[in-house]
């Protein structure tokens, strides 16, 4: 079994349902009481938010690197962002580590090729959902990707750090993600990316008729996968 890095607290809440996902992956495939061997690194959201928004995405990249190296330097053998935007640093980590990146945006195509969907929206923070990293992987699977408008991108993005990354979760957000959702579909969308690893706390596919592609399962499955070797 291969060691994992966990690169999380962007948000903490997510952190912990990947912890939780991978360790029951490797339990059901494994059986008994064997469970993973991971290595966390837990970042202050607040830090590395503050940083982000004053344009500092050097210094994200900096703090990214050196926790990846001491994980590396602690026995890691492969590395697990979790969070979908913060894989804009996905190369960067591999080329300062010389470790793989098992990247979310790679696993989620494959999902998507696997249901035989060609058309997604996208949900996400702005920058996942319009700086290229994200939907550049998914176009080399020859997957079109539409995203929301900018009124509705407004309303993720900031939802997304006011509320979901906090552990709220309200009636109303959740009515007016499925609203934009429906828009998406409406324009040619054959199903959903929830791709901020909050996003799947507010809603699941009981919630709405679409397809819906739940990222962090299936990066934590991803994960599973790399470190049992399959």
């Amino acid at each position: 079994m291969k060691t994992l890095a966990l690169i999380g607290g962007i948000s903490w809440v997510s952190t912990a349902d990947y912890y939780r996902y991978i360790n029951e992956g490797i339990n059901k495939r494994l059986g008994g009481i064997y469970y993973s061997r991971c290595i966390i690194h837990s970042f202050s959201y607040g830090v590395i938010k503050d940083m982000a928004d004053a344009g500092n995405f050097a210094g994200v990249k900096d703090e990214f690197i050196a926790a990846c190296q001491n994980m590396k330097a602690g026995g890691a053998e492969g590395i697990v962002i979790c969070a979908n935007t913060m894989h804009m640093f996905a190369p960067e980590l591999e080329q300062a580590t010389g470790l793989p990146v098992i990247h979310i945006a790679t696993a989620t195509a494959s999902a998507i090729n696997g249901a035989g969907l060609k058309k997604v929206g996208l949900l996400g923070t702005r920058p996942t959902m319009t700086m290229g990293f994200y939907t550049e992987k998914l176009s080399e699977h020859d997957i079109e990707t539409l995203i929301p408008d900018e009124q509705e991108m407004d309303f993720i993005h900031e939802t997304i750090f006011s509320e979901l990354g906090k552990g709220i979760f309200t009636p109303e957000t959740r009515e007016r993600y499925i609203n934009i959702m429906n828009r998406l579909v409406a324009a040619g969308a054959e199903g959903i990316i929830l791709g901020c690893t909050e996003i799947p706390m507010l809603l699941t596919q009981d919630d709405v008729t679409m397809p819906v592609f739940d990222t962090t399962r299936i990066h934590a499955d991803a994960a599973v996968a790399f470190s049992l070797g399959q």
